[in-house]
C-alpha cells in the first residue's frame, strides 16, 4: 500500500494528542466512479472510523449512509492507499492531531439509493448529492472544480493521487 505523509509542522509521533482515522471508498461501477458533491466539493464517499468498528464496518456504514449502496464482507479488500495528516493546534490550540486516510477500491453493480441514505445535517445543508462520473474523465472533473472552493485545495491533489494510485494497480 502507497503511503503520503503530509507533516509541515514537524511533528513526531510523541508530540500526537488525538488520532482520527477515516475511510474513503473509490466506489466503481462498470466504467464510472460515485461521487459525493456538496458545496461545489467532490469527494470519494467515506467518513470516519467509530468506536468499536472495524475498517470494513465503517466502509460499510459510510457508502451506505451516502449512497444508500450495500457493500458485502466480500467485497472490500484491502485498502491500497493511505493519506496521513499530522497537523499541530488542530482542529484547536494545544491538539496535535494524526488524520490517517485509508482508501478503498470497491466495484459494484448497484445503482445509488436515495431512499436508505443518511447524511448529517451539514450535509443536507450542503445540499449532498451522488454524482456519478466516467473513470476516464474523473480526474480532469477533479482538476476542473479546484477552482470552485478552498476546500477542493486541500482535498483534492489527495483524490488525484489516489486515483492514479487505483488506476496503475487496476
Amino acid at each position: 500500500m502507497r503511503e503520503i505523509i503530509h507533516n509541515e509542522d514537524n511533528l513526531n509521533d510523541s508530540q500526537i494528542t488525538e488520532t482520527v482515522i477515516r475511510m474513503k471508498v473509490l466506489l466503481i461501477n462498470k466504467d464510472s466512479l460515485y461521487l459525493g458533491y456538496e458545496r461545489n466539493v467532490y469527494q470519494f464517499p467515506g467518513g470516519h472510523l467509530e468506536q468499536n468498528e472495524t475498517y470494513e464496518d465503517c466502509v460499510k456504514r459510510e457508502v451506505m449512509e451516502e449512497t444508500g449502496i450495500t457493500i458485502k464482507d466480500e467485497d472490500i479488500g484491502k485498502p491500497f492507499f493511505k493519506v496521513t495528516f499530522l497537523s499541530k493546534d488542530w482542529p484547536e490550540v494545544g491538539k496535535n492531531r494524526k488524520a490517517e486516510i485509508y482508501y478503498y477500491a470497491i466495484k459494484t453493480n448497484q445503482e445509488p439509493d436515495l431512499t436508505k441514505i443518511n447524511l448529517t445535517e451539514h450535509e443536507k445543508k450542503g445540499n449532498f448529492e451522488v454524482r456519478k462520473i466516467k473513470l476516464n474523465k474523473v480526474i480532469n472533473k477533479i482538476k476542473d472544480n479546484i477552482k470552485n472552493s478552498e476546500t477542493n485545495k486541500v482535498i483534492a491533489p489527495d483524490m488525484i493521487e489516489a486515483l492514479n494510485e487505483y488506476f496503475k494497480q487496476a
